[in-house]
């Protein structure tokens, strides 16, 4: 079953992390404190699962800023040297774009747990759609694979359904080609996931995915095609050694090649073929008797 809808974002930093996450971080601290920070002295996410980021969309968004300012504040932990950045990247590069000195923050404690930072980074982009499929699922497998969590703990932690996770954290199965088609939206991930049932064969995955593209297909006619390819081949039909002998026959008979085939049921076909017109003129003359 889904879990319940979380609130939107825009209103605090409860509307970002879900309420068991925050009570599941360790030594989580009481309240934030909400600040305006120095933008030279945030240093990177070193747990950012969002890694590619679109110029033309930055752009647009610091022209917004300057104009407006950072309407949303982002989220940092405090360190020795100033304070990491925990959510809201992209508004802090918008921001030095934007030529801004400060940048409203809400302030963590230095014991903000890895994972919820993690956590943090991850809901802020899958709730505001910014993290393409790929980037969610290697959000999810970091979780999955330095935290030591299961899947069901990722789902509950993201507020997102097990299936929700499982499904993409099945994405990252595929080969390269397949996962740059999903990060450039070539493919949807319901397209990639239908095609990761050709299973490790770069060869076959690489036809159908040009198929899948050229023809613009899909999901269910992704997964229609996927079903024909995953069909075994027809036996070819064993050749028949009387009619073979009895081509060879009239190919002595008429002076050009013959081929004799029959069709179940009775009756078939002799197909005549001659390679110049010298040939079709002696075969006329051998089929009038002249």
């Amino acid at each position: 079953m889904a879990a319940p809808t979380r609130p939107a974002l825009g209103r605090g930093l409860a509307a970002l992390l879900p309420q068991d996450a925050l009570e599941s971080a360790p030594n989580a601290p009481p309240a934030d404190q909400l600040q305006r920070i120095p933008v030279d002295r945030v240093r990177p996410n070193p747990h950012q699962p969002r890694h590619r980021f679109d110029p033309a969309q930055l752009a647009e968004l610091a022209a917004s800023i300057k104009e407006h300012g950072v309407i949303m504040p982002i989220v940092v932990r405090r360190d020795k040297d100033g304070w990491v950045l925990v959510a809201g990247e992209r508004r802090l590069r918008a921001a030095r774009l934007a030529g801004l000195q400060e940048v409203p923050a809400v302030v963590r404690g230095t014991d903000l747990a890895s994972d919820a930072q993690l956590i943090l980074a991850l809901l802020e982009n899958l709730q505001r759609a910014d993290l393409d499929p790929i980037e969610a699922a290697e959000g999810y497998q970091r979780l999955v694979q330095e935290f030591d969590l299961r899947q069901e703990d990722v789902a509950k932690k993201v507020g997102k359904d097990r299936a929700t996770v499982a499904n993409s954290l099945r994405l990252l199965r595929l080969p390269p080609e397949g996962r740059d088609a999903v990060i450039q939206g070539k493919i949807s991930a319901g397209h990639a996931r239908a095609l990761l049932a050709l299973g490790e064969e770069p060869e076959r995955f690489a036809q159908a995915l040009a198929l899948v593209q050229s023809r613009e297909l899909n999901v269910r006619a992704t997964e229609s095609l996927v079903r024909q390819l995953l069909q075994p081949p027809e036996p070819k039909a064993r050749p028949d050694k009387g009619l073979e002998r009895l081509g060879r026959d009239l190919a002595r008979a008429v002076g050009v090649k013959v081929r004799v085939t029959a069709r179940r049921g009775g009756g078939g076909r002799v197909v005549l073929d001659y390679a110049s017109d010298q040939e079709l003129d002696g075969l006329v003359r051998r089929l009038r008797g002249d």
